[in-house]
């Protein structure tokens, strides 16, 4: 059944014409059909022909339809292909992740020759093996991920070439000597391609920027954030509308607003930290219930949906956090002066108070736009000695905390009950399912010249989880709303895993005497208990790890699907509008909603116009930030190590390939590589499946949490590789478990 006439004139329509000629194509028609076969099944008027033939060419292009042989017209999802983006490896080999979630898809180096890393492409599932990754080839380039690659310039004779920074671009860049400007061997510079690789030519490119010897701290900075092509500079106009911003809270903008200043409110954050979104208070009601109240800086009252600075916070997507500074999301008028909750001064929030039972059941909750007066800037470390002092003699307290019980001795009781209340939301989150891997994270110490003088185990105290809780919660309860509104909104979702990873985990821990049932519907809470069970055990690394390298990675979605690895059925990013853009869109729609439950109609369908650009675009930003912060850590790992050659370290198997063994380090958090060849005494071959290496005459293994000692065999800066050479293993028989 053909669907009725469509009217394409006016591109302001455009969304709605392209979602039926989608749905047409969908759920009318069973074969990839012709221009005039498209035209005449949608009843298309003769004078919007020229338009139609122009959306079907968007529609091409945004990897809705493609064209094939016969100049036919097919749904992407009807032909056993997929959109999505290009994850390249530097051994050239890649992975299409999906635009809708999906597995990724793996793509053979013979398949990679005429595309690159961060291309968006449409890809043929070509190969699904059980328990294997499915195989693909790349029949269409929709849009190239890199218009400007940062690399190392190498001249030689009439031309040079720029070694991508990022190894995951497997192609040299070609620079004609003309080209080349003043860059000198050695230099950082930026190239614009002026023509992409075939199969059988390098990309070609030339020099417009030359940042400067990779040697320098700040060069290294600037490296990534033009290699993952992060602005650190705003634009004039941005810059304009923040200094016009008033930078004290005025009497007209309290006016209306819920008047919070004479309660006990704190903000609690790390001792670096510079921009506080969020503070807290608590207190006991009359019945014994806790309300809890979650104070997010109002920054929607200062940056208006359409401007310079929204446009520029929406572009950036997130903050970028490195070891020795902050790229941030918004300009520091903002960022850290009147949108930050200081202590003792006015500033505008957004509050949510939920109101729990003594078993951590939300009862009630309520919203309000109001003004509070931060009564003090705590730290994480503050915090947790308070805690200390329960549990300490009298002189103990005096010589350790003696200063901080004088200066927060009126916020003493206050502190205990939100100890109190996270205990119980804790145990109340965790008895519920949700997943708590508390997997280590490194903190890098930095001299006054920017170089690393040492890694260590990040701190993670009660105070940390305690803010942690109370944030969830105020995610949650946002998101709850909006769902018993059913007005659309921006979520934080998290799919369960794949049924054939998780029989794969299952099969896996079964050697170490676990059982976890696969079914239709698994739980997280399956994975929680089993987490349980390992803890403080040697296999609890080897099984932690795994367990999360099975799942998914969150996102966000206009469609709330649930946030598995929290077993929450709603969840949202409400409590950082600072630093993330998706909390930003949050703020504006909760105060729309806010005493009204309904939305009008021309809100709803702009909303739902906008949703799903804001979540691809979002998640897009974060998994680059994500990706920038880690590649800053790499760099300094490898720093750190370049004058350790011939030290002895204990470490833990932490990684099995087919190529060798990564080794993370007791001592310090730097992972290197152990390279297969480097072990003489056999052949070894691996098994995926126990993510093991075996020798085939020795039946020696190597598996991840695995102790060995390693030797510093080599460590190279070019490739951010640290090669380790094997000294002793330990390998725990798992009848011994």
């Amino acid at each position: 059944m053909y669907i009725s006439e469509i009217r394409v004139i006016d591109f302001n329509t455009m969304k709605i014409a392209k979602e039926e000629i989608v749905r047409f194509m969908r759920e009318s028609v069973y074969r990839p059909l012709t221009m005039r076969e498209l035209i005449k099944g949608l009843h298309v008027p003769s004078e919007d022909r020229g338009s139609f033939r122009k959306l079907i060419r968007i529609l091409v292009n945004e990897g809705e339809i493609v064209k094939i042989r016969g100049n036919r017209y097919g749904l992407t999802e009807k032909m056993n292909l997929v959109t999505g983006i290009l994850q390249g490896h530097p051994d050239g080999y890649g992975f299409v992740v999906p635009e809708d979630g999906g597995d990724d898809i793996f793509v053979n180096p013979r398949n990679m020759r005429e595309v690159m890393h961060g291309d968006r492409v449409v890809c043929r599932i070509e190969s699904v093996k059980k328990g294997e990754k499915k195989e693909g080839r790349i029949i269409r380039i929709l849009e190239r991920g890199h218009k400007t690659i940062v690399g190392i310039y190498e001249p030689s004779g009439n031309f040079g070439f720029v070694i991508p920074d990022d190894r995951r671009i497997s192609h040299d860049i070609y620079v004609p000597l003309k080209y080349s400007g003043k860059a000198k061997r050695g230099h950082a510079v930026v190239a614009e391609i002026t023509a992409y690789q075939t199969k059988n030519r390098n990309p070609e490119g030339k020099i417009i920027d030359i940042i400067g010897y990779p040697d320098n701290p700040d060069v290294e900075i600037d490296i990534v954030l033009r290699k993952y092509e992060i602005p650190s500079k705003f634009p004039a106009e941005v810059l304009r509308e923040a200094e016009n911003i008033q930078q004290q809270v005025t009497g007209s903008e309290i006016a209306g607003r819920l008047d919070l200043r004479d309660m006990n409110i704190v903000t609690i954050d790390g001792e670096k930290a510079k921009d506080f979104d969020d503070a807290v208070s608590v207190e006991r009601l009359h019945h014994g219930n806790f309300l809890l109240g979650v104070h997010i800086a109002d920054v929607s009252h200062y940056v208006k949906e359409g401007s310079h600075l929204d446009d520029e916070a929406f572009k950036r997507g997130t903050s970028v956090y490195f070891p020795d500074r902050v790229i941030p999301m918004l300009p520091f008028q903002l960022s850290n002066e009147i949108c930050s909750l200081k202590p003792r001064v006015d500033r505008l929030s957004m509050s949510v108070f939920m109101e729990f039972n003594k078993q951590g059941e939300l009862i009630h909750y309520r919203f309000a736009e109001t003004v509070i007066h931060s009564r003090e800037r705590m730290t994480y470390t503050d915090v947790a000695e308070i805690f200390e002092t329960q549990n300490s003699t009298l002189n103990q307290v005096q010589s350790k905390t003696q200063n901080l019980k004088e200066r927060f001795s009126y916020l003493f009781d206050d502190l205990f009950l939100m100890r109190e209340l996270c205990e119980i939301l804790r145990e109340n989150r965790m008895e519920k399912g949700s997943i708590d891997f508390d997997l280590p994270e490194p903190d890098i110490v930095l001299d006054l010249r920017g170089k690393p003088e040492n890694i260590i185990k990040a701190e993670r105290n009660i105070a940390h989880r305690l803010i942690e809780e109370f944030m969830l919660a105020a995610n949650q309860t946002v998101a709850t709303h909006f769902t018993k509104l059913e007005i659309p909104a921006l979520y934080r979702v998290h799919e369960e895993p794949d049924p054939e990873k998780i029989i794969e985990f299952s099969e896996f821990v079964f050697n170490f005497g676990y059982h976890l049932k696969p079914g239709k519907k698994f739980h997280p809470k399956k994975f929680q208990e089993l987490l349980n069970k390992v803890r403080g055990k040697p296999e609890e690394m080897l099984i932690s790890t795994l367990c999360l390298r099975h799942m998914k990675r969150a996102r966000y979605s206009p469609e709330n699907i649930g946030h598995f690895g929290l077993a929450f059925e709603n969840y949202t990013h409400f409590t950082s509008p600072i630093r993330r853009y998706p909390d930003l869109f949050i703020h504006r729609l909760l105060k729309g909603v806010i005493g009204k439950h309904h939305i009008s109609k021309m809100g709803l369908a702009k909303l739902e116009e906008r949703l799903p650009e804001t979540a691809r675009h979002s998640s897009e930003r974060e998994r680059t930030a994500d990706d920038a912060e880690m590649d800053i850590v790499d760099l300094k790992r490898v720093q750190f190590m370049m004058d350790k050659i011939g030290y002895e370290y204990e470490g833990i198997v932490s990684g099995v390939t087919t190529f060798g063994i990564f080794v993370e380090l007791k001592e310090i958090f730097v992972e290197g590589l152990i390279h297969v060849s480097s072990l003489p005494d056999d052949y070894y071959i691996f098994n995926e499946r126990e993510h093991s290496l075996a020798g085939r005459r020795t039946k020696k293994q190597f598996r991840i949490g695995d102790r060995v000692k390693v030797k510093v065999e080599n460590v190279s800066m070019e490739k951010r590789q640290i090669d380790f050479g094997l000294v002793r293993h330990q390998h725990t028989d798992l009848k011994d478990l």
